[in-house]
């Protein structure tokens, strides 16, 4: 529960009555390693903080899965368009790791908006970091190589980087698990 709370506490302080009242409106959820926690064609109900572990956001291909993202501990995800739209969400969500989640409801969420003065602010922070986190993705695409894409990716998480399966890795940086070989075969 640290990790959360931190991570609010990072961004602006907050007395404890309000940490209270959204603590009181968290779920504790924990998924199995390869659990799909979400399934297309599903409405996301949860905004949810990774307190631990990984998780992939993907679409099913009947040749390959396309992985699109991950989530590291310490930080958001959801299936956000459908969390907000309350339709069917377009991808799958999937623990790659034992994960351990704290969660809001959508109708929770809202109560949290209407019940506190800093309640907005929870849904602000957390919807400005899946903002800045797809924005970073778009301009990866745009900006860098299927390489540096790589070195980002383990730069930022290299202890964790060894828990995802390669494949998923290749489908993220956008190039098949061959080139991928050849990318890491170059840089070691």
């Amino acid at each position: 529960m640290s990790k959360i709370k931190d991570f609010f506490s990072k961004i602006s302080p907050l007395k404890e009555e309000y940490w209270q009242i959204f603590y009181s409106k968290l779920e504790k959820r924990e998924f199995p390693k390869k659990t799909v926690i979400l399934k297309q064609g599903e409405v996301e109900n949860y905004l949810n903080f990774v307190e631990s572990g990984i998780v992939r956001h993907y679409f099913e291909r009947i040749e390959n899965d396309i992985t699109f993202d991950f989530t590291f501990e310490g930080t958001f995800y959801s299936s956000y368009k459908s969390f907000l739209t309350r339709k069917p969400s377009e991808y799958n969500i999937q623990s790659l790791t034992d994960v351990e989640l704290y969660s809001i409801s959508y109708e929770n969420l809202q109560k949290v908006y209407a019940e506190t003065i800093k309640g907005n602010m929870f849904g602000r922070f957390a919807a400005e970091g899946l903002y800045i986190n797809k924005l970073n993705r778009e301009l990866s695409f745009l900006t860098k190589t299927a390489r540096e894409r790589y070195l980002s990716l383990f730069e930022e998480q290299p202890e964790l980087i060894r828990e995802i399966p390669l494949q998923y890795i290749a489908s993220y940086i956008g190039v098949t698990p061959q080139a991928l070989s050849r990318i890491r075969r170059r840089i070691s």
